[in-house]
């Protein structure tokens, strides 16, 4: 299912300023094998001749506009394109993807990274899938890791100098899981709350921002009796930028309202606290298994400049409030506070938990 966005195409939010990749994050990215010669580049697609507002399948506006490249451009670039997408399916075996076509390239500049979508189809069964080309910005680099670390969820990307290319994450936008499968009988309501609560958590400990309905998907999993309920980020752009605490837990957003309440009605406080427990956990465990790779992302982090002094600031001493320890109050930049996020949970996990209350649960 493609992710459609179907907002206002006025309504427009502040964009976070694009923070550049430095030598450290490049080191990084490089050491990792994240960093890749690609033979097109954003720069490249923003040289299109014309445009054409697409509009979904009721015929309902969206962002995204479809671009036109001039006739005598067009075999370079379908060429490149197809090359860019082998390096995400195959490493790069060209050799196996000569069957497929460029079907079509969107572009919306809704958002911060103002990204390309390009959709591909393979010629012999007509079956499409799509992938994006992006400004690359630090910001949303560091998102891209720490959710490739230190969640369940493995992402395919890459940069190449100020070029970011990601595959797709297929599944149903929050928004239209809300109003058309949340109060569907075969989705059992615990499995969708218990997934919110480790979904929240996984945000708040890695400082993933702006988490409303239409920048997450909800990704349906038959089981044998039943059915699992998984729920990834698309948006990446918010990660420790904010200097408010709130802003980083998904369960504060109007948009999100539906399911927080859900939520409420079908788990217990003591149930939700098991679930969040668990995914501090298994997110320690995580960062564990990658304990050198995540220190080297999380020193680059520290030496970048994602957010102003004032909002760290802010943001350290919400943190020390929340957690009730003035360790935060030490930290001077969001790669410190993600460390200490980890640590404090480290610490906590290892401690007597109380009886929990209400006001102590997020979500």
């Amino acid at each position: 299912m493609t992710n459609v966005v179907t907002r206002n195409p006025n309504q427009r939010t502040d964009r976070k300023p694009g923070v550049p990749v430095s030598d450290a994050l490049r080191d990084y990215l490089r050491h990792y094998r994240r960093e890749r010669e690609l033979s097109v580049s954003y720069a490249a697609l923003r040289n299109f001749h014309e445009t054409v507002p697409l509009v979904d399948a009721e015929g309902h506006p969206t962002l995204w506009e479809t671009v036109a490249y001039r006739a005598e451009d067009m075999p370079q670039l379908n060429d490149g394109l197809k090359r860019i997408y082998a390096l995400l399916r195959v490493d790069g075996d060209f050799s196996v993807m000569q069957h497929l076509y460029i079907d079509r390239v969107d572009f919306c500049s809704f958002g911060n990274s103002m990204p390309f979508r390009i959709r591909i189809v393979n010629a012999y069964n007509d079956n499409q899938d799509y992938f994006y080309i992006k400004q690359a910005d630090a910001s949303r680099i560091y998102g891209l890791e720490l959710e490739h670390l230190l969640s369940p969820n493995r992402l395919n990307y890459f940069t190449s100098g100020s070029t970011l290319v990601e595959e797709h994450i297929a599944g149903i936008p929050g928004d239209v899981f809300i109003q058309h499968w949340l109060h569907r009988p075969d989705v059992r309501p615990i499995r969708i709350a218990k997934e919110l609560v480790k979904f929240n958590e996984r945000c708040f400990v890695r400082l993933l921002g702006d988490m409303r309905s239409y920048n997450f998907v909800f990704i349906i999993t038959p089981d044998f009796e039943d059915v699992q309920v998984r729920i990834r980020p698309l948006d990446f752009d918010q990660q420790s930028y904010n200097g408010r605490k709130n802003y980083y837990l998904p369960q504060f957003f109007k948009e999100n309202a539906p399911l927080v309440l859900y939520c409420a009605r079908h788990l217990h406080i003591q149930t939700a606290r098991q679930y969040q427990r668990e995914e501090q956990a298994l997110m320690l465990q995580r960062a564990d298994l990658a304990a050198q790779r995540l220190d080297t992302l999380l020193h680059a982090m520290a030496g970048d400049p994602l957010a102003p002094p004032e909002k760290v600031r802010t943001l350290r001493e919400g943190l020390a409030e929340h957690f009730h320890t003035s360790s935060y109050l030490r930290c001077a930049s969001m790669g410190a506070l993600v460390r200490e996020n980890l640590e404090t949970i480290r610490h906590q996990l290892n401690q007597p938990q109380p009886i929990a209350k209400a006001e102590e649960i997020t979500l």
